[in-house]
C-alpha cells in the first residue's frame, strides 16, 4: 500500500512539474514582462518584454479595423486563447508636438510632447522574437480598464502588456521614430481594400517592429488599410537617423506625405493646409522659429528647451503635457520627462542598437 501510494505521489509530482514547465513555456515571457513593471515618476511607468509579441499573428489574421477588435485579439493573446472577452476601449482628444533636428556632431534628434486631459503613461521596452527592438509609450486610459486603473499589482501589470500592440510614440533600434498626433479635424480615416487593417496606434507598433527608416515606414503604410482611433483624424510624425523628417496625413482616405521638421495639431499638406489651426495656438510657429534660428542644428539641450517651450501646463480639466521624449536617432536611445518634471530625466538605451 505504501509503495503504491509513493508511486502515485511521485506520478502526481511529475505531472505537476511537467504542468508547471508547460505553463512557464506558454506564459513565462508574459509573466516576466508583467513583473518588470515599475512606477518611475508621477504618471509614468516602465516595463520590459522579451519574446513573442504576438504581432505577426495579428497580421496573419488580417489585422484589426477597430480598437475593440484589437482589444479582443490582445486579450486572446495574453490568455493564450483561454479567455477572449469583449472589451470596450476608451478614446479622447489630445494635442501634441514634435520637432526633429540635426546635432552639431552630425547626429539626429527628435523631441515629442504628449498632451492630454488626463493620462498615465507606460514606457514599454520590447525585444520581440521577430522584429526590431523598440521603446514606446502608451496612455493607459485608452485601454478602457476603468477610471482607477493603474499598472500596479500583478493583475494590472499583466494587463499593461496590451502595449505590445498599441503605441502613441516610440523609437526602434535602427533610429526610426514615430509619433501619433491629432491632425486638426474629426474626419476619420477608414481605408477599405483587401489589405490588412490597422488602427493608428497599432500602426505605430507595426512600423517600429518592421521599418528601419522613413522610406520603409511609408512603404509599409501603403500596404495596410489605416483606421482612425478614438473618433477623429490623426497624422504621424516620422524621422530617422538619416535626418529625414515627414508628416503623414490622410485626405479622403488617401495618404499624403509632407516634409517637415515640426508637427503639431493642424494639417500641413497642401490639400488641407492649416485646417485645425486655432487662434492663439502658436506652437508650430515657435518650433519652426527655433529651428530656423539654429539653421536646423541643435544640441540635445537646445532641442529639449525647444520642445519644453511648447509643453502645456496643467489647468482645470486638463493635465497638460503628460510626457516629453527626446530621442537620439543616431545612437538610438530616449530620455523621458513626466508631467513637465524637466529636472528628472529618465534615460533608456536600445540594447541592440550600435552605440
Amino acid at each position: 500500500m505504501k509503495k503504491v501510494l509513493k508511486i502515485a505521489l511521485l506520478s502526481l509530482l511529475v505531472l505537476i512539474v511537467i504542468g508547471g514547465v508547460l505553463m512557464w513555456m506558454e506564459f513565462g515571457a508574459l509573466v516576466k514582462g508583467a513583473m518588470s513593471c515599475e512606477k518611475i515618476d508621477d504618471g509614468l511607468y516602465y516595463m520590459e518584454y522579451q519574446g513573442d509579441d504576438g504581432f505577426d499573428g495579428l497580421m496573419r489574421q488580417g489585422g484589426c479595423e477597430t480598437a475593440d477588435q484589437m482589444a479582443s485579439y490582445v486579450m486572446g493573446f495574453l490568455s493564450k486563447g483561454h479567455y477572449t472577452p469583449e472589451v470596450k476601449t476608451k478614446g479622447g482628444d489630445f494635442g501634441c508636438s514634435t520637432l526633429a533636428a540635426a546635432t552639431p556632431e552630425g547626429g539626429v534628434l527628435m523631441g515629442r510632447n504628449f498632451d492630454f486631459p488626463s493620462a498615465t503613461g507606460v514606457i514599454l521596452h520590447t525585444i520581440p522574437d521577430h522584429g526590431y527592438e523598440s521603446i514606446t509609450t502608451f496612455n493607459v486610459e485608452f485601454y478602457g480598464f476603468g477610471e482607477d486603473y493603474k499598472p500596479e499589482g500583478f493583475k494590472n501589470q499583466y494587463m499593461a502588456l496590451t502595449g505590445l500592440f498599441c503605441a502613441l510614440d516610440g523609437i526602434n533600434e535602427k533610429g526610426l521614430a514615430v509619433a501619433d498626433l491629432v491632425a486638426g479635424d474629426s474626419i476619420q480615416t477608414h481605408q477599405r481594400s483587401d489589405k490588412p487593417d490597422l488602427t493608428t496606434s497599432a500602426a505605430i507598433r507595426y512600423l517600429l517592429n518592421n521599418a528601419a527608416n522613413v522610406d520603409e515606414a511609408l512603404t509599409l503604410l501603403k500596404g495596410v488599410d489605416i483606421h482612425s482611433d478614438a473618433g477623429f483624424a490623426h497624422h504621424f510624425a516620422m524621422a530617422d537617423a538619416s535626418g529625414r523628417s515627414v508628416v503623414v496625413e490622410y485626405v479622403d482616405n488617401k495618404m499624403v506625405v509632407t516634409e517637415s521638421p515640426a508637427v503639431t495639431n493642424h494639417y500641413l499638406c497642401e490639400e488641407k493646409h492649416n485646417v485645425g489651426l486655432t487662434e492663439g495656438d502658436d506652437r508650430y510657429d515657435r518650433l519652426c522659429e527655433r529651428y530656423s534660428q539654429t539653421e536646423g542644428v541643435m544640441s540635445e539641450k537646445q532641442l529639449t528647451e525647444a520642445i519644453q517651450g511648447v509643453s502645456q501646463p496643467q489647468r482645470e480639466g486638463f493635465l497638460g503635457t503628460a510626457w516629453t521624449m527626446v530621442m537620439d536617432l543616431t545612437h538610438p536611445s530616449v530620455t523621458y520627462y513626466s508631467q513637465r518634471h524637466f529636472d528628472k530625466p529618465f534615460h533608456f538605451k536600445l540594447s541592440r542598437a550600435k552605440q
